[in-house]
């Protein structure tokens, strides 16, 4: 058994979604036409708006929209390499969803572990951003929360590299002190979360990613000169839509719903550009399935929306404050 699967399912259950993959192929001319699109937004991005500016002023702006826009498509190309969904191919996979990660100056490595133990552990204690401990001052928890919520969980991401800087056995601890329980579950998942903070490879990987992804950037901020702070601010936009969707289907969701996760209802023009991110407990419910297969499953089961929420409606729930968990 690979790794997703290690991580994500186990027995009868594993085989059954293996079965069921199989007779879902990857949609590659959709994937294809969905890279070229966030491939060409990123050249426009790091390559031909510091030009346009120059020659346009103020009135280039504007391309800010679909840059910012597309971010959810960026990271969706991302999470089906994770899953391995988005090119049959396994190393061509694995090599865009890293190209992608570098040029969205995310760590693929630490991404990719982090959320297939999101899947195995779902809404367990590690996995509830939304929830207060109970040892931290409420006041805190809740500056720490919307601090993760706006934009706080992509700063996290971008400086989880430099970890891999330090000595591995200082990280170890540290991840091991960060992660301590009592409970049989957070026992194992301290143990793996050590496991991969202490494993050459990966580290040496997440080196080189990063410095990959600060020379890309350090060029591109060179060629926009004087207009440095419009990549800035549609860098911190793009990171504020990542952290505001990451735990938006698991909001102030209870320990006994379905998957622990929820689906939600939108519109059919956002529905490529999220890549079915709505239908997220389908999701959980059947992580080898390929983002394209979920419409028509939802379909066949009643529940192309279980819930009378709208995604961006539920997005903006999220301002509330911390949830509970029950």
């Amino acid at each position: 058994m690979d790794l997703q699967a290690a991580v994500t399912m186990d027995g009868a259950q594993a085989a059954a979604e293996r079965q069921t993959s199989r007779r879902v192929p990857i949609d590659h001319r959709v994937n294809g036409a969905l890279l070229g699109l966030v491939t060409t937004a990123l050249l426009l991005q790091l390559i031909a708006w510091p030009f346009l500016l120059r020659h346009w002023g103020t009135s280039a702006l504007w391309l800010a929209v679909p840059l910012v826009v597309l971010t959810p498509m960026h990271w969706g190309l991302i999470h089906e390499s994770i899953h391995g969904h988005l090119l049959p191919q396994r190393q061509l996979n694995e090599w865009f969803g890293r190209a992608l990660s570098i040029a969205f100056v995310l760590p693929f490595d630490a991404v990719r572990f982090g959320h297939l133990m999101h899947h195995r552990y779902t809404r367990e204690s590690f996995d509830r951003p939304d929830v207060h401990d109970g040892a931290t001052h409420p006041m805190l928890a809740r500056v720490g929360y919307y601090a993760h919520l706006l934009g706080g969980l992509y700063l996290a991401e971008l400086a989880v590299p430099l970890l891999t800087f330090l000595p591995s056995s200082w990280v170890c601890r540290l991840v091991a002190y960060k992660l301590r329980s009592d409970e049989p579950v957070g026992r194992d998942v301290q143990r793996l979360f050590v496991a991969f903070a202490g494993n050459k490879d990966r580290r040496m990987r997440m080196r080189r990613d990063w410095i990959l992804s600060l020379t890309l950037y350090a060029c591109a901020f060179y060629f926009y000169g004087a207009w440095w702070p419009v990549l800035a601010i549609t860098m911190f936009l793009r990171g504020l839509w990542l952290s505001l969707a990451d735990n938006l289907p698991h909001y102030d969701v209870t320990l006994d719903e379905q998957a622990r996760a929820r689906n939600f209802r939108v519109s059919a023009i956002w529905r490529p550009v999220l890549m079915n991110h709505h239908l997220h407990r389908l999701h959980h419910q059947h992580p080898t399935l390929p983002w394209t297969a979920l419409p028509a499953l939802a379909r066949s089961n009643g529940t192309v929306s279980d819930t009378d929420a709208g995604y961006f409606g539920a997005a903006l729930r999220q301002l509330r404050g911390l949830g509970r968990i029950r």
